[in-house]
């Protein structure tokens, strides 16, 4: 019974989902990169860090 349920409730996000705008997904992509770069960033200078301190 709950399969079914569950079934259900994902068809219903299928019909209500649609695809991103191009402008939507340029935008994702855009903030994930940034915050990508910024996370590798802030490992690179911790690894730094530590590489002098020792």
């Amino acid at each position: 019974m709950k399969l079914l349920k569950t079934l259900q409730e994902y068809k219903r996000i299928v019909k209500i989902a649609r695809k991103p705008t191009k402008e939507e997904f340029e935008r994702t992509l855009k903030i994930t990169g940034l915050g990508v770069l910024l996370i590798g960033l802030v490992g690179f200078i911790i690894q730094i860090v530590f590489q002098v301190m020792l």
